[in-house]
């Protein structure tokens, strides 16, 4: 099972994309979980998903983990499956429960009351690339594969 999950192909290009989603869903998890790049901390962000937006508490700790966790997992090629899954669930709930009713362009113009779903869709591209062909080249999980095998 773990020799799946660490499995991946020796490309650049698949651990480009690993590092750019990693990258952007660091910032966004760091926003949820220190208060970096102007969020509101693991605290603020826990208050407005239970409270405002009613979401269970597990829920909303887990969207914020998979959020830095998952962010900092694709960044270091470690566990990638994982990581993007968790990515992926987050996206697919907030396409489902948020920006489905706005559409699937973002709100570029600033004439719509939200966001629409067009980056959650890449996301989602994304993740599943990662989750079918895994880290890539330069990757901690390409590291531990190949010294499982030897």
């Amino acid at each position: 099972m773990l020799k799946k999950i660490l499995s991946t192909d020796g490309s650049l290009a698949t651990s480009l994309i690993r590092l750019t989603l990693g990258v952007a869903f660091f910032a966004h998890g760091a926003q949820k979980t220190l208060g970096w790049f102007g969020g509101y901390g693991f605290a603020g962000t826990m208050g407005f998903f239970t409270g405002t937006m009613h979401i269970p508490a597990l829920f909303a700790f887990l969207a914020i983990m998979a959020e830095f966790l998952g962010g900092l997992g694709l960044i270091f090629g470690a566990l990638t499956r994982i990581a993007a899954f968790g990515i992926a669930a987050t996206m697919l709930v907030a396409i489902a429960t948020v920006h489905l009713p706005f559409g699937f362009f973002m709100n570029w113009s600033g004439t719509q009351k939200g966001e629409g779903f067009e980056y959650h869709l890449l996301v989602l591209a994304m993740t599943a690339f990662l989750m079918i062909k895994g880290a890539g080249a330069v990757s901690v999980d390409r590291l531990l594969a190949t010294r499982t095998r030897s």
